[in-house]
């Protein structure tokens, strides 16, 4: 008896089943969970001797709330990949004016939590949040919908200023916590966004010239940020003062030479770096595991950049792609802020390392930005509703891709019956 055939899959539920995991999925995955458990290693390897040394604990304790932070993170991922990106796009206004209005009260006494001079937490104890996190997501979300509502680009400068105002207004909450070096962080990954999106250079390089001015008379307007300025230029000359933190975080980096002191053999992080499981962890990895550890998570940024670029080039329509953009972009300038103030090739901005860093907020709002990246990668997409001046302008962009001929089927698309029962009622 002859055997009955398999029935022939749609082509659509293959192409599905294909995309449901990508080489670029596995390779992002990869290196997120490498570089999360690289974080926890290095934040128990920065923290524990100076725990033990001071008396304030066993050294497991900031281990302990990384891990914590870092499975919530892993929660809010897993949520993120299964999150229509329809209801991600309606709820995108609704995101960015809960995270201004925390931007504002994180200003108000009794609301905001003061650390070390900079009022930039809410809430209370060990249990506290950085608003600052969220509107970043926020502001990725807005400038990827504000784009995506324009499918045919801008023909004026000006038509890009109501974007412009928002990120502007959200850059000067920050900065007056003060935090400038989120705000930087904001500021280069909206502005790669815009180039993702085909904007002309010469209006972007408007813009920054304008924000670039602006930057250097707040740098100038205050004694501490100017003594700050001052220490980059020379930070050997402020040694023993405001560039205290800079030297020593260059000088573990230089003694770590090729491979490094060995794991747990820090020196810098017990009697002279502060801090160290913060913002200069990279300078512990440098000390302990030397330039091979150094490049080793060069490479897992590396890697990264390229599944995060390649999900942006693929995804299903503009919105998806310049929101994949977004996400890449801020993890990409975060880190290299960071790098380079730890290298002293920036002043030092405060900007954790990603993934890396201790700083609960920070975690979990990075995870939850790669798990939109992995749910694009699985064909995830939304479509922004138009908003240009033409006749059509309240359609989606894929609607102008549907008015295009099919020209590999020469348009022998059978006509529906709606449409025959137009034409002869048209007769």
């Amino acid at each position: 008896m002859a055997r009955a055939s398999a029935p022939a899959q749609d082509p659509a539920v293959a192409r599905e089943s294909s995309r449901s995991r990508s080489i670029e999925e596995d390779v992002l995955l990869t290196a997120i969970f490498c570089l999360v458990a690289f974080g926890a290693v290095m934040v128990y390897s920065a923290s524990s001797a100076s725990s033990v040394v001071s008396g304030s604990g066993d050294g497991t304790s900031l281990l302990v709330r990384y891990l914590v932070f870092a499975g919530l993170g892993f929660v809010g991922l897993t949520v993120a990949i299964r999150f229509p990106l329809k209801k991600l796009l309606a709820l995108t206004g609704p995101l960015l004016a809960i995270a201004l209005i925390l931007l504002v009260a994180v200003k108000i006494p009794g609301i905001g939590v003061s650390v070390n001079g900079a009022r930039r937490w809410i809430g209370f104890g060990e249990l506290q949040f950085q608003p600052s996190e969220l509107a970043k997501l926020a502001l990725i979300l807005y400038t990827a919908r504000f784009l995506a509502e324009r499918p045919r680009g801008f023909k004026r400068s000006g038509e890009l200023l109501p974007l412009a105002l928002v990120v502007g207004a959200a850059i000067v909450l920050v900065v007056t916590q003060p935090d400038l070096g989120t705000a930087l962080v904001v500021a280069f990954t909206c502005s790669a966004m815009l180039i993702a999106a085909g904007i002309k250079l010469r209006w972007l390089a408007g813009y920054a010239g304008v924000a670039a001015v602006l930057v250097l008379l707040y740098s100038l307007s205050a004694p501490y940020r100017r003594a700050r300025l001052t220490s980059f230029l020379d930070p050997w000359n402020h040694a023993s003062d405001i560039g205290f933190q800079a030297v020593q975080g260059q000088i573990a980096i230089g003694s770590g030479g090729i491979f490094g002191r060995g794991l747990g053999q820090s020196v810098q992080k017990i009697f002279y770096l502060p801090e160290a499981h913060t913002d200069f962890i990279l300078s512990i990895i440098g000390e302990e595991l030397g330039v091979v550890g150094l490049c080793g998570l060069l490479l897992l940024y590396a890697l990264v950049a390229w599944a995060g670029l390649r999900i942006a080039r693929a995804a299903s329509g503009r919105y998806a792609q310049l929101l994949a953009a977004g996400v890449t972009s801020l993890i990409l300038c975060q880190a290299l802020l960071n790098l380079f103030a730890v290298l002293g090739i920036v002043p030092l901005t405060g900007v954790p390392l990603p993934f890396l860093s201790y700083g609960s907020t920070s975690l979990v709002t990075l995870l939850v930005g790669v798990g939109l990246l992995i749910n694009i990668a699985r064909g995830g997409s939304a479509n922004a509703r138009a908003v240009t001046a033409e006749p059509d302008a309240r359609r989606s962009e894929d609607d102008y891709a549907d008015d295009l001929p099919d020209r590999s089927r020469r348009n022998r698309r059978p006509r529906s019956a709606s449409t025959r029962g137009r034409r002869r009622a048209a007769h």
